[in-house]
């Protein structure tokens, strides 16, 4: 009795961490294809990664909506020559993924800090949904600029 116990715990270990695994990879993709789309100024792609509802934490100090950061984005206000993400944790709480981490910027043009390499920590929130993972709330705030 105690081994078939013993067991079925290792099974179920194994089978929830493999699911979280999964659940990891697919959001470390998401992160990835969000940071591109943003750089490349792919908004198409953006509609598709973020919630409608999506809140944004702007470069300005202010809060934005979808329709915001697409105005930004369309402008040139979001134009940069560099954009490195590195991921600290993800952390998962039924159908939300909480992804902290920290990364480097260089803006370009009329961008603010144009010029300047940029520092920021960032906590980006993903909901799983009807349509798969999608970006609820991002805030992102400057720790350096040079």
């Amino acid at each position: 009795m105690k081994q078939l116990a013993l067991t079925s715990l290792t099974i179920l270990i194994f089978f929830c961490t493999h699911a979280q695994n999964a659940a990891e990879a697919e959001i470390r993709k998401l992160e990835n294809a969000q940071k591109e789309a943003y750089f490349k100024k792919d908004t198409l792609t953006l509609f598709k990664l973020f919630s409608p509802d999506v809140v944004v934490h702007g470069p300005s100090n202010k809060i934005e909506r979808l329709e915001d950061l697409l105005v930004r984005i369309r402008k040139g206000g979001s134009n940069r020559e560099l954009y490195e993400r590195v991921i600290e944790k993800i952390t998962f709480a039924d159908n939300v993924a909480i992804v902290m981490g920290h990364e480097t910027i260089k803006p370009t043009g009329i961008a603010a800090n144009a010029g300047k390499t940029v520092k920021r920590r960032y906590t980006n929130i993903w909901m799983k949904n009807g349509k798969g993972w999608q970006l609820v709330a991002r805030q992102s705030t400057i720790i350096s600029v040079e």
